[in-house]
């Protein structure tokens, strides 16, 4: 029995919520992207938003004519605009990424995806500056200045690797960002700028980076870097298998940042995870799976203990880095496959969007958290095996002393594992369909609501025992409220079939 305190240890960050990942930016002109993010944003509610494309050909901001013999660009905020629009109406800002190079601007023609973005350094610095203070002046003038000052401002994606800069060329990286440092201030000095977003294995990146911008006095609002715990891709026609280290391991990522940057200068600066995931392969089974919410659950309960935002890559399966998915379920990083059908983490996070401010206890298994109002909140989850080799009990126990109001409570307890809440599982049980049906789809909207069982326990001296079991790869939310009884005195059901009670 673990017996929870009465009084709070702590509050619940907003970390964990702050930003989530997306496809390229262009994707959310279409109608099923929106619509996923509309039923994310209902059930979530995350902050921002980020995304990898916001200067590629794609969006079409860099638009090079002749004119008079001379070279003039024109700065084009069609796609811009409609993009961002969409984002505020929903309630999400952008996390704005400046990349990849436009093609006319671009110093080579290297590129990456399948949509092919330009990874190489621009061919003008200066053209490059104009660009950047187009856009933020654009910005400031369509949406306002205070609120452009709450959107951060991301120099490149994971220049550390030569897939997305150019031989990895550290020196052209850092003179990137000065110029774009400097010209995101040009505009206004409040606008948050920052970097490096490196990858997992690059920390040295950062040391450098931080040396780096102090000695040249560049600006630096907030660091930057990503997260993933897989091993080499296993390669499978139109998909990979990976091994996964624990999931410990991803907040040991998550607060590197602080640990290098205590006692310097930028030791208090926001640090933000803009990716995380297990795998960084958009073809991997494992995201679709039950597995993958209850091994990134102590992730998701406890990240924000390392830094201020870690960015789940990505909220649907509208997503087309290694080409056009070819089945509904494919291994997508998505919360959502396309046709919003939820996935088994989905579930995690609406969970997480339930709990209360205030944390009463944290666990290996557990999170507990109290509302304003008195509900008590437990997310809990059945620990796993990353490696695979032990499959784990098929019941997994844990058992709770909560404190609540005196009197009687409601009990409500949502749940997700390998059979329920799970439409992967559904998909597999109809022959994975690459392209579902109508009544097919039907089915797994139905697959992927949680199990959702009810009942009423009465305190005992402001507490009330709570034993869980949880299935294999299971996650539950249980939800205590208390009870404001309205039923009036004559109401007896051992006379609903009209007999008189007995004694």
């Amino acid at each position: 029995m673990i017996r929870v305190p009465d009084s709070p240890g702590g509050r619940l960050t907003d970390a964990w919520r702050q930003c989530v990942g997306t496809g390229r930016l262009d994707l959310a002109l279409r109608s099923d992207y929106q619509e996923s993010l509309r039923v994310l944003q209902r059930d979530i509610g995350f902050r921002y938003i980020r995304g990898h494309g916001l200067l590629s050909d794609g969006m079409a901001v860099h638009r090079p004519y002749e004119w008079q013999g001379r070279r003039h660009v024109r700065h084009s905020f069609t796609h811009v605009d409609q993009v961002l629009d969409a984002y505020l109406a929903l309630g999400i800002r952008p996390f704005l990424e400046l990349g990849f190079m436009p093609g006319e601007l671009a110093s080579g023609e290297q590129t990456v995806f399948w949509w092919r973005g330009n990874v190489t350094p621009p061919r003008s610095h200066q053209e490059w500056a104009d660009l950047v203070r187009a856009l933020l002046t654009h910005l400031v003038d369509r949406y306002g200045l205070d609120e452009v000052r709450t959107w951060p401002v991301e120099v490149w994606n994971e220049p550390n690797l030569p897939d997305f800069w150019q031989d990895a060329d550290e020196k052209a990286y850092h003179r990137l960002y000065e110029v774009t440092a400097h010209a995101v201030k040009e505009v206004d000095a409040g606008i948050q700028v920052g970097g490096p977003a490196i990858s997992p294995g690059a920390d040295e990146w950062l040391e450098r980076f931080a040396e780096f911008t102090d000695r040249h006095d560049v600006p630096l609002d907030f660091v930057s870097r990503h997260a993933y715990s897989s091993g080499p891709a296993q390669h499978v026609p139109f998909g990979v298998h990976q091994t996964l280290a624990p999931a410990s391991g991803l907040l040991d990522q998550f607060a590197t940042p602080r640990r290098q940057l205590a006692g310097t200068r930028y030791a208090g600066l926001p640090v933000h995870i803009t990716e995380f995931n297990s795998s960084y392969r958009p073809d991997n089974p494992v995201h679709d799976t039950a597995f993958h919410a209850a091994y990134l659950a102590p992730v998701v309960a406890n990240g924000g203990e390392h830094a201020d935002s870690f960015s789940y890559w990505t909220f649907s399966d509208v997503f087309e880095e290694a080409g056009v998915p070819t089945a509904l379920f494919h291994g997508g990083f998505g919360l959502l496959t396309h046709r919003q059908v939820r996935k088994p983490t989905y579930h995690l996070y609406a969970f997480m969007a339930r709990m209360g401010p205030d944390v009463l206890a944290r666990g290996d298994d557990h999170l507990v958290t109290r509302h304003a109002d008195g509900r008590v909140t437990v997310l809990a989850w059945a620990p796993v095996d990353p490696t695979g080799e032990t499959p784990g009990p098929d019941r997994h126990t844990l058992r709770l002393s909560l404190p609540v109001p005196s009197g009687e409570v409601f009990v409500r307890r949502s749940s997700v594992d390998e059979e329920r809440g799970n439409a992967y599982t559904a998909w597999r049980h109809l022959g994975s369909p690459r392209s579902p049906k109508p009544g097919q789809l039907d089915v797994l909207h139905e697959a992927a609501e949680p199990a959702r069982t009810h009942q009423r326990l009465t305190s005992e001296d402001g507490r009330v025992d709570l034993p869980l079991t949880l299935s294999r790869h299971e996650v539950t939310l249980v939800e205590l409220t208390p009870v404001d009884d309205e039923t009036p005195p004559w109401w007896d059901e051992r006379r609903l079939l009209g007999r008189e009670a007995t004694a």
